[in-house]
């Protein structure tokens, strides 16, 4: 990424991924949800009332105990009123949903175990009986995570408040050391740098270049300060080991200095996508930062800012959980 892209990027912000808010589900999650509880009645009213159907149809002699057979079926039809009181309330109910997907990932295993491992003539099922994986599981396998991710996403979100105007939130948001982002910005300017939650790689990176271009910012007369979604309480060792303790750090668990500055939750490509994947194992592994524990919101995006005399001046908004700004460029742009 070049300089100027970088320190270009567009001043908008994120919204939710398929139609979601913190608060609600979109309408698609219920009539997906809907269905998967009819089809599931279906199928397993079906295998209960005519159990033979299936196997005549595979051309395979049905079991010598048809009873067990129908137990499956009026598992799968239970399946299915668990789905229908989880389409009028996905996020709370997500737990039926988590059980339905594992479900429906581990039968796809057990029948290509079947196929693959199982000796032949040993009691070993048709190939033709796969399809039955196809309509019970594959089919809903997107959907299903779909609604498990979104469902994590609106569980750790803050709790919303009235959004705060940039200049109050400069006046009202203060670092440890009791000097709010107007009073700091009112001398030399101050970078503000936005970061992910604590435990997360890409936030562990951010922290070692801004320790390694400390200098420069200060040479350039520009203050760093730093904003986390911790507690001052329990950070103060986590920033100390890269050389940022007498840093000024900003705590806001509720992102509401986030929201000021319009930094909203990444969309799955920003935050998942297969160059934030490949750019997270080289922080993680090969540049040795590591992952933490999740402390905040895990969807937040970062960003970087600098202040004067309680205005922005400047501005680099990540692409994607992976951008890497170089904080002494923006420096010596404004000085």
């Amino acid at each position: 990424m070049s300089s100027a892209d970088r320190s270009s990027q567009p001043d908008v912000q994120a919204s939710d991924d398929f139609g979601a808010t913190n608060e609600t589900a979109p309408k698609w999650m219920r009539y997906v949800l809907l269905a998967a509880a009819a089809y599931n009645l279906i199928w397993g009213a079906w295998v209960v009332l005519r159990p033979d159907d299936l196997f005549d149809w595979v051309g395979i002699m049905p079991p010598r105990y048809p009873g067990i057979w129908q137990c499956v079926g009026m598992i799968v039809g239970v399946y299915g009123v668990g789905y229908a009181i989880a389409a009028f309330d996905p996020f709370r109910h997500w737990p039926i949903v988590l059980v339905g997907f594992l479900g429906k990932v581990f039968g796809p295993i057990g029948m290509i175990y079947n196929l693959l491992l199982a000796t032949p003539g040993d009691g070993q099922l048709p190939v033709q009986f796969a399809w039955t994986n196809l309509t019970n599981d594959a089919i809903w396998w997107i959907p299903f995570a779909v609604i498990l991710y979104l469902a994590f996403k609106a569980a750790v979100a803050p709790v919303r408040k009235a959004q705060l105007d940039v200049a109050e939130a400069n006046r009202r948001f203060r670092s440890q050391h009791g000097m709010s982002i107007a009073e700091l910005s009112t001398d030399t300017p101050v970078m503000l740098l936005f970061l992910r939650h604590r435990g997360c790689t890409f936030c562990r990176e951010a922290l070692a270049d801004l320790s390694g271009q400390l200098e420069q910012l200060r040479a350039a007369n520009v203050t760093p300060a730093i904003v986390f979604m911790g507690q001052h309480e329990t950070a103060a060792e986590f920033f100390d080991s890269y050389g940022l303790g007498n840093v000024h750090r900003i705590s806001d668990p509720e992102c509401e200095l986030y929201r000021a500055y319009d930094l909203g939750r990444g969309k799955l490509h920003q935050l998942f996508g297969l160059s934030v994947w490949w750019s997270g194992f080289k922080a993680a592994v090969i540049d040795r930062h590591g992952v933490g524990k999740l402390e905040g919101d895990g969807f937040q995006m970062p960003g970087v800012f600098v202040i004067r005399q309680n205005q922005i001046i400047k501005k680099f908004r990540h692409k994607t959980a992976a951008s890497r700004p170089r904080y002494a460029e923006l420096a010596c742009e404004i000085s």
